[in-house]
């Protein structure tokens, strides 16, 4: 869980803990750790019955996760033109305060919920079943779920989701996959953002990002694009229709798809799953 920063305790989750919540009460010595481990264990059963939901419906569920202004709505809503006629697409998002983000989606025709997170600086499972509400999952092929911009807690939390997106803007260094290796490792895919400004970034090595992305033992593919250009978008829209059809595989075999890596204190609650790059399970019974 996020020990990082005490960010454990989220709108979504809050009712647990207080006044009469499952989790208000707890047995004598070790509070603390047995609320955030009580916490945890919540958050895996409701991202579980997410996922559920999600395949019930056979949408594919994609967390996109990165630092803040690397280009997340922008991003979605290039992909949103480009998908136009082809695949139905909604979006959950997350932030602190606003709903300027949702109200750029939804500009685009596009069903958004918008998840005002208050101080929490990533979304739960709890958070994102709330949003499930108040979307019509029949209508949709891809629900995407930006997730607050952060680069260490949302990766994290399991939200029920089936793909980890971390996008890298070219405007950071480099070497954050070396700095923030926990989301980086998480990535199924790592989108190198604004391309478009390389030429004025000499010091940034489209190369060496991904160097770095080896070292963590992750061998996910990494996109150069440009939502602004549109350089790469056909490559990214590639991946995502192939990713779709291996979801949809999955599903006619009884089996469905999860992230690159799981939460820390995933295996716990859920069986004991080998930590493959590739999370392709069978639904419980």
């Amino acid at each position: 869980m996020c020990d990082t920063c005490g960010c454990n305790i989220t709108p979504g989750n809050e009712h647990l803990i207080v006044n009469d919540g499952k989790l208000a009460k707890t047995s004598s010595g070790g509070e603390a750790v047995e609320v955030l481990q009580g916490l945890l264990h919540e958050n895996d059963h409701q991202a579980f019955h997410n996922r559920e939901h999600f395949d019930n419906h056979k949408v594919l569920a994609i967390n996109l996760m990165s630092s803040p202004g690397s280009g997340k709505t922008a991003l979605l809503e290039a992909t949103i033109d480009a998908l136009a006629g082809e695949l139905k697409i909604g979006v959950v998002e997350g932030d602190l305060e606003t709903e300027n983000d949702a109200d750029r989606i939804r500009a685009k025709g596009v069903p958004a919920c918008q998840i005002s997170t208050g101080s929490a600086c990533h979304l739960d499972a709890h958070m994102v079943h709330d949003a499930l509400h108040q979307l019509s999952l029949d209508e949709l092929d891809i629900l995407f779920i930006e997730n607050v911009g952060n680069l260490v807690c949302p990766a994290s939390f399991d939200l029920g989701h089936h793909r980890n997106i971390t996008l890298l803007s070219v405007t950071e260094g480099d070497d954050k996959p070396a700095k923030y290796p926990v989301i980086f490792r998480a990535a199924d895919l790592m989108l190198l953002t604004k391309t478009d400004l390389l030429p004025y970034l000499e010091e940034f090595e489209p190369a060496r990002a991904e160097q770095y992305l080896r070292e963590l033992s992750n061998p996910a593919e990494m996109i150069p694009l440009s939502a602004k250009s549109g350089e790469g978008l056909e490559h990214w829209i590639e991946w995502l229709h192939h990713q779709l059809d291996h979801y949809r595989q999955h599903l006619q075999s009884g089996t469905t798809l999860r992230p690159a890596l799981q939460p820390d204190g995933a295996a716990p609650h859920q069986h004991s799953h080998s930590h493959s790059h590739d999370h392709d399970h069978h639904h419980h019974s």
